[in-house]
């Protein structure tokens, strides 16, 4: 008997297929499920697969051993806001970073420790900071003030405080890179050893390794940096420091896409859509970065990169196989003969193919210009990052099997009173107009894209992140587990 096909991709027209992972077509293909926990929590659920994290994990640890390398993985917390993925960081052997006062005390009340957390907030408070220092957990130093607060509540506590240093600034192809974080990479050797250390004015501060983050995506500049990093560290541990430790920060390309064609077809039909002033392709022509300016093409697409062919490994190894032209050596032959550990921080791609979103068509409409605009039981804010839209193909689950395709063009629209509320600027073209009560699943949204800008505007509840485990057995409503309801060690 043929399978009734229940559940469709949107988008057959500028097309962006998804990478998609066989637990997530187990979801589509069991709506009796789907509508369970819809039914139980609301809408939109947060669906996030553990095993998919646990691999991820492993392919970077397998990568770093296969070169002989000291590492450290710290899974970056701002990425997501499930505590099930903190337990889960830790029983994957992996450590978690912490960048505010409640990403630290509750992964500390999870099972974290000095060992396994570190803390990297933008902006540390007395109370992040003392929180560390009690707990032995390494704080990133950003500037002067954070380490006279450092050594103030060191030394009143008459404990410690185990440090590293972010610094920025790193030359390039002979440009100095900006940032607004970190201390200058041509200052902080001397700021270190005038004021770091024992019978100095920073006495409670034990500097024990350096730290950067490069804003964007390019492996040459981390290979750069790091190198230089390798220079500084090597002339700090000349000077008596213990540095044992260089962490590269996050950033780490994954890809979202099945398919490079098509990310080039996107783009420049989206380009030729603006220079023609004829955009059909997403919502009020808005060009996602592309504009006309006097006849002519500017700017350039405000969203993520979602193909990418090097990434996650191949990105790290571009970084490590690097030959520095000084030494002669690669990357990770310079951190093994200098004895450094290094240390990544990624949050996007340790969620790759871990979380899809799931929401419920509440109402269906035409607007004023004719378009189609099917309201969904979500709001922007949760299924939104720094990016301009989420330039991945949704897929739509029907309650019943399409008899006969209509080819409909949609916007999937949110709840917020604001004209803005449009869940993906793209058209999405689908075989028939949902009905109200049918669900659409936004795929991979686990990294940055279900909670970095989620708020409760108007009031509404935020989403329900549910914690699935997987399983060889039938699927079940009951193998779902309510992140609220992790328990919280006092």
């Amino acid at each position: 008997m043929k399978e009734k096909k229940m559940y469709y991709k949107g988008a057959p027209k500028n097309e962006l297929t998804p990478i998609t992972s066989s637990w997530m077509h187990e979801l589509f293909n069991d709506q009796d499920v789907l509508r369970g926990l819809i039914e139980r929590y609301g809408s939109p659920v947060n669906i996030h697969h553990l095993p998919s994290f646990n691999e991820n994990s492993k392919n970077y640890k397998e990568l770093f051993e296969s070169y002989g390398l000291k590492y450290r993985i710290f899974y970056a917390r701002k990425a997501n806001k499930s505590k099930g993925l903190v337990k889960q960081a830790f029983a994957s052997g992996i450590g978690v970073d912490t960048a505010s006062y409640k990403e630290l005390e509750q992964s500390l009340s999870l099972g974290g420790n000095s060992e396994n957390l570190v803390l990297t907030a933008a902006i540390k408070t007395e109370a992040q900071i003392k929180l560390a220092i009690e707990n032995g957990v390494p704080i990133i130093l950003d500037n002067e003030d954070e380490c006279i607060l450092t050594q103030s509540i060191a030394k009143e506590i008459g404990k410690i405080a185990n440090v590293g240093f972010r610094i920025s600034g790193f030359e390039v192809d002979g440009e100095k890179l900006y940032s607004r974080f970190g201390f200058d990479v041509d200052e902080v050797v001397d700021f270190i050893g005038s004021y770091v250390g024992e019978q100095k004015t920073f006495d409670f501060l034990k500097v024990t390794g350096l730290h950067f983050h490069l804003d964007g995506y390019s492996t040459h500049q981390r290979r750069v940096s790091l190198i230089a990093s390798i220079t500084i560290a090597s002339t700090l541990k000349g000077k008596g420091h213990e540095l044992s430790f260089l962490d590269i920060g996050g950033g780490i390309l994954m890809n979202y896409l099945e398919k490079e064609n098509e990310w080039v077809t996107f783009n420049e039909n989206l380009k030729k859509a603006v220079v023609e002033n004829n955009n059909d392709i997403t919502f009020n022509s808005n060009g996602l970065g592309f504009r006309l300016e006097d006849g002519e093409l500017r700017g350039k697409l405000n969203t993520y990169p979602f193909f990418n062919t090097v990434n996650k490994n191949s990105f790290l190894k571009q970084v490590l196989d690097f030959i520095d032209e000084e030494s002669g050596l690669s990357v990770a032959s310079l951190l093994l003969r200098n004895d450094i550990e290094i240390r990544i921080e990624p949050g996007r791609s340790l969620l790759d193919q871990v979380g899809i979103t799931v929401a419920k068509v509440s109402h269906r409409k035409k607007d004023a210009k004719g378009q189609w605009l099917v309201g969904l039981e979500m709001n922007m804010s949760q299924m939104m990052s720094s990016s301009a839209d989420f330039l991945l193909d949704p897929f739509m689950l029907y309650s019943s099997e399409v008899e006969k395709e209509e080819s409909v063009d949609v916007f999937f629209t949110g709840a917020y009173c604001l004209e803005r509320d449009v869940l993906l600027k793209r058209k999405i073209t689908l075989p028939r107009l949902p009905a109200i009560g049918e669900y659409v699943a936004f795929v991979n949204t686990a990294g940055y894209m279900m909670h970095f800008f989620e708020t409760e505007a108007h009031l509404f509840e935020l989403s329900t992140n549910l914690i699935f485990t997987g399983s060889n057995e039938k699927l079940s409503f009951f193998q779902f587990i309510d992140d609220n309801k992790i328990v919280i060690n006092s």
